[in-house]
């Protein structure tokens, strides 16, 4: 497999490795959630079951001999899940109800009438990219990604490329990359203190990297099945449903957008996010009624997601090497099998980063894996055949080469500038953190 070598590298990332219980050198904390992430690529039909072994597993042994981040027994355990709550309650509130916004869309018509806008050859699939990647710019890739889906199904009549739903997932997280409410690294960043613009400058490797995954991707896709041209003639558009979908994502841009802005100390306390959707949700019911049906198998997905989260977030990764460009590329593979969350937490409180590149990295990385961002889980609930490691890996290796091209291609042409710290701290940076790479 080729994430197990990237997994193993991370031992060198704790600050105190040498103190945990170790085999051949390596913190059985990672042996344990290496063993997990390759049965669920083994066992992709049987995902939630071993994401669910896994965390209980890791979670008896950090119990029973390491503690969590410094605490030890149930102790550790119930400050951990204290910790982490509002993230995963805001996760999942945003699964679901983004499974059932995808729904919405789906039945408003729109991805029936499409078709006739978009080009008929391979350039039609590679339009649809950018759609996906320019709307991930101002909504959660989540949502994105499953509109993206949605409609990928219906003018390929459910015939989707694996290759290309890589690509979906790699647009929908690569367009967020460079806007504070177009991805949670990238929020997360703005409420630490971090200025939008210093972000923006993501773009110039994204932008490159959807031109080499989105071409490859949808010339797969129209040597798998083209664009089919022609809509029902009797297809029209709902547009109560089109405005039901409307009013979730206002509700779910602007709550985003005011906390952030009016209360950002907040954002730690509540799911506001994921509680925005569901309200708007509930509201618009008696408007259109909403396919609840579809709940207990996106609940399967999420509840596979919540718990590689939970095992990611209790590994022993305290420290990150000193920041420069090689790090910043280092982690976006990082990304792919690990949560990008405490991975811009570390980073924030290192500081010396250039973080549009940072940016770029881990909000991206996640693409090269299916599970390796919450939009890939998401997506796979729409086609569960995308839940192969090695399908994806071989399908979608252009995902993996765009984000290596990218990155360079910024560094050619911006450098690699790091930022002063963006807010005070008791002591001054390694000068190596402050230092041009």
């Amino acid at each position: 497999m080729k994430r197990a070598p990237l997994l193993l590298s991370l031992p060198a990332l704790p600050a105190h490795a040498g103190d945990l219980p170790a085999l051949l050198g390596i913190p059985v904390d990672f042996i344990l959630f290496t063993l997990t992430l390759l049965g669920v690529a083994l066992f992709h039909h049987h995902t939630l079951k071993v994401a669910l072994t896994g965390l209980t597993v890791i979670t008896l042994y950090k119990l029973g001999f390491t503690g969590i981040h410094g605490m030890a027994g149930l102790d550790g355990l119930l400050a951990h899940l204290g910790h982490e709550a509002v993230t995963l309650l805001n996760l999942l509130a945003l699964l679901l109800g983004f499974a059932i916004l995808a729904r919405h869309f789906e039945a408003s018509g729109v991805p029936e009438i499409l078709p006739r806008w978009l080009p008929d050859d391979w350039k039609g699939g590679f339009v649809l990219l950018v759609m996906v990647f320019v709307l991930s710019s101002f909504l959660d890739n989540i949502a994105a990604a499953l509109i993206g889906g949605t409609v990928a199904g219906h003018v390929f009549k459910r015939r989707v490329h694996i290759g290309y739903l890589a690509a979906i997932v790699a647009a929908s997280n690569a367009g967020g990359s460079g806007s504070v409410v177009g991805d949670t690294t990238t929020t997360m960043m703005w409420i630490d203190g971090v200025a939008p613009l210093d972000v923006i400058h993501a773009y110039v490797a994204a932008v490159p990297a959807l031109l080499v995954f989105g071409v490859v991707a949808a010339r797969q896709q129209a040597a798998f099945a083209p664009i089919q041209k022609d809509p029902r003639p009797d297809a029209r558009v709902d547009w109560l449903r089109l405005g039901v979908v409307g009013l979730v994502l206002a509700a779910a841009i602007t709550t985003n957008v005011t906390v952030n802005l009016a209360a950002p100390q907040l954002a730690d306390a509540f799911p506001f996010l994921g509680a925005a959707v569901w309200v708007a949700l509930l509201l618009a019911a008696p408007l259109r009624k909403p396919e609840w049906r579809l709940l207990p198998e996106a609940l399967k997905g999420s509840a596979f997601l919540l718990s590689l989260v939970l095992c990611a977030s209790m590994m022993p990764v305290e420290e990150l090497p000193p920041a420069s460009w090689p790090t910043a590329l280092t982690l976006g593979f990082v990304s792919a099998v690990f949560d990008n969350i405490p991975l811009t937490a570390l980073a924030l409180n290192q500081g010396g980063y250039d973080w549009g590149m940072l940016a770029y990295a881990v909000g991206f990385g996640g693409s090269m894996i299916w599970f390796g961002s919450s939009a890939g889980v998401a997506l796979s609930n729409l086609f569960p055949e995308a839940r192969s490691v090695l399908d994806w890996l071989r399908h979608g290796w252009h995902v993996a080469a765009a984000y290596v091209i990218g990155f360079l291609i910024s560094l050619a042409l911006l450098g690699w500038h790091p930022h002063t710290p963006h807010k005070a701290v008791a002591e001054p940076p390694p000068a190596a953190s402050r230092t041009a790479h």
